[in-house]
């Protein structure tokens, strides 16, 4: 059985005079459409969510679930979508780097302190700290990983109904084997990330 995320990094930080910490994750890296997803969530150290861990983790009614009690719980909290353009101009990489820059400049409440999914997303001038596998391990990251994939998901629902013959509701941009032999058929769609090379297929312009 998996372990829940614990708040020992946000109370170790809390006791010492740490108000404001907030947890940073994005969704949506891998696909080849669609946005990268970030989110930033600054929740309150003396309440605990008992729902809140790894988003993938969790079935998709209860991430929803999750999703809401954080925003009614959060004392802060800031989602942003950088959109497929964006990622073939600046690749995947610096386009995960702006999602997170803007994410924090959005919240509505300044963080003293950052906790960050990964290695490579520190922002530049502020406080951060980056937890591998933080999405698992830390309750803030973990709570940011709920917003982001939430978000994304219900715009990969909203491009489904644009263009269904690529099957988005169910694969949220991933390259299923389905989705797959939809670019084949019908080309890349206007949310498709062209830089992305697909097996057999090539890059859109290639």
């Amino acid at each position: 059985m998996k372990r829940s995320p614990t708040q020992d990094i946000e109370k170790l930080l809390y006791h010492h005079g740490i108000k404001y910490i907030a947890g940073v994750d994005e969704a949506g890296r891998g696909p080849v459409a669609g946005p990268v997803t970030a989110a930033a969530v600054i929740l309150p150290v003396d309440k605990f969510l008992t729902d809140i861990r790894d988003s993938k983790s969790l079935p998709a009614n209860r991430r929803e679930a999750a999703a809401e009690c954080i925003k009614e719980t959060a004392l802060a909290f800031s989602i942003v979508h950088i959109p497929n353009d964006i990622i073939d101009s600046i690749n995947i990489l610096n386009a995960t780097r702006l999602a997170v820059r803007k994410v924090i400049e959005f919240l509505n409440t300044v963080p003293q302190v950052i906790l960050i999914d990964g290695k490579f997303l520190n922002v530049s001038g502020r406080t951060c700290i980056s937890v591998v596998k933080g999405d698992a391990t830390v309750y803030s990251i973990a709570a940011a990983s709920i917003l982001a994939k939430t978000s994304r998901d219900r715009l990969m629902l909203q491009y489904a109904n644009e263009y269904p013959e690529y099957s988005f509701e169910k694969n949220k941009g991933y390259l299923t084997s389905q989705h797959l032999e939809a670019i084949r058929s019908h080309g890349y769609s206007p949310i498709h990330r062209r830089s992305f090379t697909i097996p057999s297929f090539g890059a859109a312009g290639e």
